[in-house]
């Protein structure tokens, strides 16, 4: 009698700890569930979800792809949404002719992070319904062991050129939600190695999310490093992929002339479109020294060699100031 209430108190004992485990990883990895929608018709997206270099050649790939927005509710009444493109091929259960279609679907987006199972309908290219996230544990202790904690308490937030919003205050930066965004965007392990293996310094899961969204890799990294750059912050880096500043980019501007400029300073020729043919036009009509606030004054005044030529006529200095004065209608022969 003794011997099999020993049994069966080891037993017990065994399944409250086992119970104690699953209790402990439930609570680590909360499922999360809301509701999606989706669009199938790329042609018909809004300006705001395609890159500024979109084109009719763009349209080939699109076709290939899906917009999918996932809407979870705060527990204070706030709501979280994602919103992306996706391959057709990345969506288990789910064919570009189902989406044009009518009738049920189920299909998942399977990352390293975890799965988003999703169900609902399509009515002529147009997709809604409600999807459940299950975190992958295994992400998770992969990811700590490379120096990025997830289930640590940040202060991760996402802009609004990252295609998620938050609209309430509540910070919601739990490890379900980093993972869940994590899946979304496709942060993996091998990106994770990736970036750490350019030396760049340490950095956290906002840096992960970044470099997913902007296809910020390892060999970007030592490209714009090796450019002259070697203090750049990932920030900076961020900001690089954004106005399409490359290794590329930053020997054209040698060739112009300004080899000893700040890394800001390239951002500003980016968007003001400050170019070399635009700084010929300016030196071959007697515009010479002239310096990258010079140029950026002259794009935003709308200064180019026709203006310049006719300033030139009516008497106008040949100088940066008295022409934006010309332009603006308070130059004065008297005070030149």
């Amino acid at each position: 009698m003794n011997r099999a209430f020993r049994n069966a108190f080891r037993q017990f004992s065994f399944l409250l700890i086992l119970a104690i485990l699953l209790v402990v990883g439930v609570s680590a990895q909360e499922v999360i569930t809301g509701t999606w929608k989706a669009d199938s018709k790329p042609e018909k997206w809004d300006k705001k979800d395609k890159s500024d270099d979109w084109d009719k050649s763009d349209k080939v790939d699109s076709e290939n792809k899906i917009h999918l927005s996932f809407e979870r509710r705060t527990e204070k009444g706030g709501r979280n949404q994602n919103g992306s493109s996706y391959k057709y091929s990345d969506l288990q259960g789910l064919s570009r002719q189902q989406a044009l279609g009518s009738g049920a679907v189920r299909f998942s987006l399977v990352r390293e992070a975890g799965t988003i199972e999703c169900e609902g309908t399509f009515t002529d290219g147009k997709g809604a319904g409600t999807f459940r996230f299950t975190p992958n544990a295994q992400f998770i202790s992969a990811m700590k062991t490379r120096g990025f904690d997830f289930e640590k308490n940040s202060s991760v937030r996402f802009e609004k050129n990252s295609s998620m919003r938050k609209d309430d205050d509540d910070d919601e930066s739990d490890a379900s939600e980093r993972l869940f965004a994590a899946a979304t965007l496709n942060v993996t392990t091998a990106l994770a190695d990736d970036l750490l293996s350019a030396d760049f310094g340490k950095l956290d899961i906002g840096d992960l999310f970044k470099g997913a969204i902007f296809k910020v890799d390892s060999k970007f990294m030592r490209e714009m490093k090796a450019s002259g750059f070697p203090n750049l912050t990932f920030d900076d880096l961020v900001k690089a992929r954004i106005f399409k500043i490359d290794a590329d980019f930053v020997r054209q501007v040698t060739e112009m002339g300004f080899d000893k400029e700040p890394f800001e300073s390239l951002v500003k020729m980016r968007i003001f479109k400050v170019t070399p043919a635009f700084i010929e036009e300016a030196r071959a009509e007697g515009l010479n020294n002239l310096d990258v606030e010079d140029l950026v004054k002259m794009r935003i005044f709308k200064i180019d060699s026709a203006f310049i030529r006719q300033a030139k006529a009516d008497g106008v200095p040949l100088k940066v100031e008295s022409l934006v004065q010309r332009r603006i209608g308070v130059w004065s022969k008297n005070e030149n």
